[in-house]
């Protein structure tokens, strides 16, 4: 092994990034890839790792795991551009593999997976994912310092709960399934068997009192622990009093639980002796210290299928949930509490208030949500008991202390299993709040038998009048993250929901899933004070899904945005699962003061707060305005639009080398070969060439072989296709199917570009260049067009108003152009600054001609003098705003919302809901 140090490791890494940044293939370079990898951090990799270890699948068939460091490191990898979620769920696949061999030791304590472009390191650990592109390898240098040797202090603070434990129960239920006892009864049995480890270590039960019952009182080859075990459960459900006086000391000194947990007649599962160790080995972990807000979601995961199972990363981050309370009740909870802390008389009617509240989670899964809520309640209501009965200790009926009870926590679940797994987190946290007190106040108080529980409704929360569950008027907040799931990726059943909950709403068909529990939310909210707070995905304040949601809200249903979380990355989900980028909307059917947008830096893990008269559906300060798409700019400046569309099965589309093949054997077509503009080509410096024919002579075509056989293969596969359309086109074989190429100087705009840009590198072209449809065109555009769109003013429209592919922008002209507000009447000194510092970007371009638009403008990489140019060009662009320089986005996008509703047209005057106030 190299020595190093960790200055030698980031100069390495800077050195492989620069090397490795535009390779794409995974069978040629992967193992280069990962060889120069392991040099970074001093490691040899041959000394230590191997590419292609096998490993026994499910199948009993041979799987190849791409590099294998036994007990260190699993590493998958996969060709540019595939979906890092599916590697590393490979990966994961590969550790169970590894388990069922019994080479338990050799499972990883980490997981790599890339696609070179992008790499994400799961810590087995913690279940933390790091995921960052290539080009950031060197800021991240220190959490691969596992492989240089040095001691890895951990990426989070290890859960409470060992996941070794859930590993354990996982194979338990599996074992239990392959023996035929499954489904419904497999899961309360599992529930139950949870609850009662729970309950020994935590003084619900005596001290491991059900792990002795099962080590003294069943057989060791397991064959009457089923029976055993429903005995067991059924002396649960039994008050003391109605046992049988016969009883060993061992089920008669058990407390009576009930609550619905132990009532139902499960028969007894058949066990054997592997099933009975594994039991007694899940018992051995202490559980006192687990935490019921990721207790559903964990143990969820051992009931899913095994092929799609992550054990131990499968819950919600705490610290996420946190933000959602906290901003939608807890801050404003915990602000009045420290005003009257000195007034006994006013603590007394706030602990009543805090009793009184009632919650909401309408899509609450495992019930993460309402039980930090709950906590967090509680632990509140705890200070307050603090003041009031704080040194009278031996006076105090402790059960009577606390007023609030799970009642106050209502939940609606689709499926069954994490409905009731949601009721035993309620049920475990409220026992750790009544230890809390108990401890405070010196004596022992526990809720047994569990008379009440959280209110969970199995059923479909768009299909149901949540009335049903909690009636609105009873009810204070509404709060969860309902699913995630894109329109492009809904099932029909939950388009069929979509539809049903938002009937003949225009545009309605461009919203994802999670929109209509807003919309459902609103009609629940309408008349009251309820307050609402979901986590959604970030797409439902960009494009037009703003307008198709917002605009309906506001108009029909007086909702107000009260709060917002601005887009941050969304720790939750299985291990393995990329992250998705989310915001926290909090609104009401009221108006209210105090608006606040937080802003939170995660590679800083600092917020801030700004408040705001009023907030607008892209998160920033402004009026209930969203933008609806435009068939025409807003303003006067040239039109924008696609390039052509070949729909030609590629035969009319050549690479480089391909085109000088083609000269060379058809020197007499190089004529009728033009370069070729397409997003991917442009902006990563690639060259290609088309046959650009609208003005060829037939004559030529029939005689040049090479035209004529192209031109004979498009015939063939526009007749072949399954569209009419299509099939029509096929009578003009030697034309592009949709021709829209520019006669004029044009304004290349690609449609998606990443998000990591500071700017979108626009390209300013002469139409000999074909321009194809993953691109738009702006003919006619001048230096002053080309310097306003390539401005900070433009790109902080982009961000906001555009919608996003992933997290990439998508720039739709109908949305993002069309829409633009631009500068009113600059004057000619402003429109010549402006065109003077579009082309001081365009003369520091091509001070790089080798360079791609990619590398120019990756934001590590970016050439000082191209930066300087654009940092000009922003000076002169707000100028042609207003005087004053804009500091950042939060002050651009008021401004530019105030403009465009003054542009735009005036909207008629809307009938609905007044907002209260």
């Amino acid at each position: 092994m190299v020595t190093t140090n960790w200055r030698e490791m980031q100069r390495r890494a800077v050195k492989f990034v620069h090397r490795w940044k535009d390779e794409s293939r995974e069978a040629a370079e992967a193992k280069s890839f990962w060889d120069d990898f392991f040099r970074v951090f001093g490691r040899d990799r041959k000394a230590v790792a191997s590419f292609e270890a096998p490993v026994r699948n499910l199948r009993d068939r041979w799987s190849f795991i791409d590099l294998f460091w036994k007990g260190t490191l699993l590493v998958e990898h996969k060709s540019r551009g595939k979906d890092l979620g599916r590697a590393a769920s490979q990966a994961f696949d590969y550790i169970q593999y590894l388990q069922g061999e019994g080479r338990e030791e050799e499972a990883p304590d980490y997981v790599i997976v890339s696609d070179f472009e992008r790499i994400a390191l799961h810590e087995l650990e913690t279940g933390r994912v790091v995921e960052f592109p290539l080009a950031e390898l060197p800021e991240h240098a220190h959490l691969f310092g596992f492989i240089a040797g040095f001691k890895q202090a951990s990426l989070e603070p290890q859960d409470p709960l060992n996941i070794r434990a859930a590993e354990i129960m996982a194979k338990l239920h599996d074992a239990l399934e392959d023996g035929g006892y499954s489904g419904h009864r497999l899961e309360r049995f599992l529930v139950r068997i949870l609850f009662c480890l729970f309950a020994e270590d935590t003084g619900i039960f005596d001290t491991d009192s059900f792990s002795r019952f099962i080590e003294n009182y069943t057989r060791q080859d397991g064959f009457d622990l089923g029976a055993q075990l429903a005995r067991f459960f059924a002396v649960l459900n039994t008050p003391r009093e109605q046992r049988q006086t016969s009883l060993d000391d061992a089920l008669m000194n058990l407390p009576y639980v009930n609550g619905e947990l132990f009532r139902e007649d499960l028969g007894f599962a058949e066990m054997d002796r592997a099933m009975r160790e594994a039991l007694l080995r899940c018992a051995h972990f202490h559980w006192a210290q687990i935490s019921p807000a990721i207790f559903g979601s964990l143990f969820q995961s051992v009931m899913e299928p095994r092929e799609r199972r992550r054990i131990g990363g499968h819950y919600t981050s705490e610290r996420d949930i946190l933000k959602l309370i906290r901003a939608l009740f807890l801050d404003e909870l915990r602000a009045q509490f420290e005003k009257i802390r000195h007034d006994r008389r006013k603590l007394q009617e706030f602990q009543r208030t805090l009793a009184g509240l009632r919650f909401l989670d309408p899509a609450c899964g495992c019930g993460n949500f309402l039980v930090v809520t709950y906590r967090e309640l509680r632990l509140l209501e705890l200070e307050v008991i603090k003041i009031l009965h704080g040194g009278r200790q031996q006076e105090l009926d402790i059960k009577n202390l606390t007023l609030i009870d799970m009642e106050s926590m209502c939940g609606i679940e689709i499926s069954e299993f994490p409905a009731r797994i949601a009721e035993v987190a309620m049920w475990l946290v409220d026992h750790q709040m009544n230890r809390r007190l108990s401890n405070e106040f010196g004596a022992y108080f526990m809720r047994l038998p569990l008379a009440k529980s959280a209110r969970i409704r199995v059923g479909n929360a768009l299909l149901l009048d949540w009335n049903e569950v909690l009636p609105a008027g009873q009810c204070s907040y509404v709060l969860g993250n309902p699913p995630f799931v894109g329109k492009s990726l809904m099932t029909k059943e939950q388009n069929r929901e979509t539809a049903h909950v938002w009937g003949d709403a225009k545009r309605s068909g461009v919203l994802d899933y999670v929109t209509a529990w807003y919309r459902k939310a609103a009609e629940y909210a309408g008349g009251t004070r309820i307050r609402a707070a979901f986590v959604s995905t970030n797409s439902i304040t960009q494009g037009e899904q703003a307008d198709a949601l917002w605009t309906p809200l506001f108009r029909d249903f007086g909702l107000k945005i009260h709060f917002a979380y601005r887009t941050f990355p969304w720790e939750s989900e299985a291990r393995g699962k990329a992250h998705v980028h989310v915001v926290i909307v909090g609104f009401g059917a009221f108006d209210t003061g105090g608006k606040r947008i937080y802003e939170f830096d995660g590679k800083n893990d600092k917020l801030t707060v700004t408040e705001a008269k009023n907030i607008s559906p892209y998160l920033v300060e402004g009026n209930d305005l969203a933008v609806p798409p435009r068939a025409r700019p807003l303003c006067p400046v040239p039109e924008c639009g696609y390039g052509s569309k070949p729909a030609d099965g590629g035969h009319l589309l050549l690479t480089e080398e391909q085109r000088q093949d083609f000269v060379a054997q058809y020197p007499d077509a190089a004529p009728y070969l033009r370069p070729l503009l397409s997003a991917a080509e442009y902006l990563h410096g690639r060259k290609r060439w088309c046959l650009w024919l609208p003005h060829a002579k037939p004559s030529d075509i029939r005689s040049i072989r090479g035209l004529r056989e192209r031109v004979g293969k498009v015939r063939e596969f526009r007749l072949a296709s399954k569209k009419a359309a299509t099939r029509e086109l096929a009578g003009q074989p030697a034309l592009f199917a949709e021709i829209r190429q520019p006669t004029t100087r044009f304004v290349l705009v690609p449609q998606h570009t990443s998000e990591r840009r500071d700017y979108v590198p626009f390209g300013y072209f002469e139409p000999e260049n074909i321009l194809h449809n993953s691109c738009s065109a702006i003919p006619e555009a001048s230096l002053y067009h080309f310097g306003v769109l390539s401005s900070e003013m433009h790109m902080a429209w982009l961000r906001h108003v555009g919608g996003r592919i992933k997290s990439d922008f998508r720039y739709s002209t109908r949305q993002v152009y069309n829409n633009f507000p631009w500068p009113q009447v600059p004057s000619e000194k402003q429109s010549a600054a402006v065109e003077k510092a579009a082309a001081a970007v365009l003369a520091a371009r091509d001070q790089y001609p080798d360079q791609s638009p990619a590398d120019l403008y990756d934001p590590l990489a970016m050439p000082r003098a191209l930066h300087r140019a654009h940092e000009a060009l922003d000076r002169v662009v707000d100028r042609c705003y207003r005087q004053a320089r804009f500091p950042d986005d939060q002050r651009r996008m008021p401004f530019l919302l105030k403009l465009y509703e003054k542009l735009a047209a005036p909207l008629a005057p809307v009938k609905g809901r007044k907002a209260q106030r």
